[in-house]
């Protein structure tokens, strides 16, 4: 019932914003008379502000046709080199630019596209020949696939980076992004008992929640003080039968979204007067910015129910990873394994999803990795976005990252 309600609300949202647009768009025409009236602005900004945040939104895409290498401006076409049920290997391929060290960004399945992580993939594109998880909506995935928990998260990179080894014929360097800290450490330190020659040089992780016991944000205090079975009753839905994946259970993108707004609530509706304000002024390009940051963090996917639950026991609850009682395919993950990878922990000082320390229990788990081989940045003045997107990223911590490659490489 939730999920059903939830689509009717959307169907007259929808209805809704498409009125409130043709008004806005009404009114902002020059050969109305009304819109050089003292309400005329007002009542146009007030129109598109609501048309733009019920808007009906699907997967984004990452856009990105070119990039500057060296000096030389080179095109930039997206290439998938492996689909899978639940999610797609995606690569940037740079016209005429090879022999770059490969770079497997690991987006988080969190409620979001990865192309949240656009600013990330453009700002690491000049010196690598970037790969990204690209997740797909489990709404979309029909139930004859199968299902797809935490164990296949770490199958899947493992897979991943196995297939880049080939395609290369280098071993790959990992960065993920908040969420996938735990499966991509897991299917490092996997990767280096077995000895798998894809195993990554590097794994720099990105304010992932590793030990949540330390620091516990307002998120981590939700998991923990809420019984498992109360996330079983009160957060998954079933998939419509509008969708692909009718029957699926799944843990609702627009309840991840909302928990999201409503732990900055005051921040968002800011942010909404203020692009009010601008398009009242004429001030388009500033509210043309709040438009695309919205556009992304507004579009939103589905996680499979054994994915997200299994998540809540295993990371946030039973905090197995750091207790060392974590086990993939019933063999247990060590942690101390990882001898050959190196291993970068970043955190932001004003993260409020993964609290300072979380990250970096990493490092300290990685008993038998030698001292040169971790490394740990705190990013000053940086909160849980601001870690992999924006100017912050670009200028402070990006080069953190790339050195810590090239010093690897």
């Amino acid at each position: 019932m939730l999920y059903d309600a939830y689509e009717v609300q959307r169907s007259l949202l929808t209805s809704a914003s498409k009125l409130a647009g043709l008004g806005a768009g009404w009114l902002n025409n020059p050969a109305n008379p009304f819109g050089y009236s003292s309400m005329g602005p007002l009542v146009a900004a007030g129109l598109d502000v609501f048309a733009h945040a019920s808007a009906p939104r699907g997967k984004p895409e990452f856009g990105i046709e070119q990039i500057t290498v060296g000096k030389k401006l080179v095109s930039v076409d997206e290439d998938i080199v492996l689909r899978k049920a639940f999610g797609q290997l995606k690569r940037f391929e740079k016209e005429g630019v090879e022999g770059q060290e490969p770079l497997l960004i690991v987006a988080p399945m969190s409620g979001h596209f990865a192309t949240l992580l656009r600013g990330t993939v453009e700002r690491m594109l000049p010196k690598h020949d970037v790969y990204i998880t690209d997740w797909r909506d489990a709404k979309l995935v029909p139930l004859t696939e199968g299902s797809f928990d935490l164990d296949d998260y770490v199958d899947y990179l493992i897979e991943y980076c196995e297939l880049i080894l080939e395609r290369t014929g280098q071993r790959p360097h990992m960065l993920a992004v908040c969420q996938p800290s735990v499966p991509a450490y897991a299917a490092t330190a996997v990767m280096n008992a077995d000895k798998n020659p894809a195993r990554p040089k590097t794994l720099a992780m990105m304010g992932g929640p590793v030990d949540t016991r330390r620091a516990p944000t307002a998120v981590n205090t939700l998991a923990t003080e809420r019984p498992h079975g109360w996330f079983q009753q009160n957060v998954i839905a079933t998939v419509p039968m509008i969708y692909p994946g009718a029957g699926r259970k799944v843990y609702p993108g627009f309840l991840q979204l909302a928990g999201f707004m409503t732990m900055n609530l005051g921040n968002h509706l800011i942010s909404h007067w203020e692009m009010f304000k601008h398009l009242v002024v004429g001030d388009d390009e500033s509210a043309d910015a709040t438009r695309k940051f919205y556009d992304e963090y507004l579009s939103v996917c589905d996680m499979t129910a054994e994915f997200y639950l299994q998540t809540v026991d295993v990371v946030f609850q039973r905090h197995l990873l750091p207790k060392g009682e974590y086990e993939h395919r019933g063999k247990l993950v060590e942690p101390a394994a990882i001898r050959d990878t190196a291993l970068l922990a970043i955190e932001g000082e004003r993260d409020d999803i993964s609290g300072i320390g979380q990250t970096r229990a990493a490092l300290d788990l990685a008993t038998k990795l030698a001292a040169g081989k971790k490394q740990y940045h705190l990013a000053k003045g940086v909160g849980h976005y601001g870690i992999f997107n924006g100017r912050k990223w670009r200028e402070k911590i990006a080069p953190v990252v790339e050195k810590f490659i090239a010093a690897n490489a």
